[in-house]
């Protein structure tokens, strides 16, 4: 059974889609096969994997609405190993069609069910609220990754997503855990993102990963290319830092970015 992560936060501009998009790369080139399920209606991770989001024609909200299978909607990205099942501006209706449903809180749930037996991860990019859609991420994920970034109000809105982890978990997701709580865009040439380091790490204890995303120029510029930063700049710092959390979230060895070239793992699809 492969394991299902949902990256939320309700609070815009956390790198959620960010890392959605590179730790699903990540993970695909140490040899796991990831599927990146993209919930959120501005399809940014759908776009940052190369995928165009005006010519696809099944997507997630077809799914949501029982139109197709979620099989129906895999597609292939840029990156070996790496599927997406993607959406596109028609996804800004399905809450309002979800509002009177039957099962609708579990209608992603039901889709992925079949999923879990093929891919040894499924990442869900939620949107950057707690409505419907977000709703539907969270009942179908074993766990949640929170990313939050290394400003002032960092932890604005976490409470509140917090109070909803625990609504699911009491009703809808009694499995449902914390995978873990990511820093991002962290500059440390001030003493603001060490400050933010350490109330962070208070709150949320042994939750938050080791790994630190800094604020990375190659980082900000590979979706506009489609591309994962393993594929757009491979040797950057945002790419290593993405490697590393990856095997953090494997609980295990790694290949290093040598050892994958060598191997031939991961990079672009045939």
């Amino acid at each position: 059974m492969g394991k299902t992560i949902a990256i939320c936060n309700q609070k815009g501009g956390t790198g959620k889609t960010t890392t959605v998009v590179n730790l699903s790369a990540t993970l695909a080139e140490q040899n796991q096969k990831v599927l990146v399920i993209d919930t959120d209606p501005q399809g940014n991770a759908t776009s940052g994997l190369g995928i165009n989001k005006s010519e696809v024609e099944n997507t997630i909200y077809e799914v949501l609405l029982n139109k197709i299978s979620a099989e129906e909607a895999i597609i292939k990205t840029v990156v070996s190993s790496l599927d997406i099942i993607p959406c596109n501006i028609s996804l800004t209706g399905a809450e309002i069609e979800l509002v009177g449903a039957l099962s609708r809180e579990t209608r992603l749930k039901k889709a992925l069910h079949n999923l879990t037996n093929i891919y040894d991860y499924i990442i869900i990019d939620s949107p950057p609220s707690l409505g419907l859609l977000t709703l539907n991420s969270l009942v179908a994920c074993d766990s949640i990754l929170v990313p939050i970034q290394c400003e002032f109000y960092a932890l604005e809105g976490v409470s509140q997503l917090m109070n909803t982890f625990n609504l699911i978990r009491e009703g809808l997701n009694q499995n449902l855990t914390i995978e873990g709580v990511l820093l991002t865009m962290a500059d440390f040439r001030t003493n603001l993102t060490n400050e933010v380091i350490n109330e962070i790490r208070s709150y949320f204890k042994e939750k938050v990963y080791k790994t630190i995303i800094p604020r990375n120029v190659r980082l900000s510029e590979a979706p506009s290319h489609g591309q994962p930063i393993t594929v757009y700049d491979s040797t950057s710092i945002g790419a290593q830092k993405y490697r590393e959390l990856a095997c953090e979230i494997l609980n295990g060895p790694c290949a290093s970015h040598k050892q994958l070239q060598d191997k031939g793992l991961g990079g672009i699809a045939a």
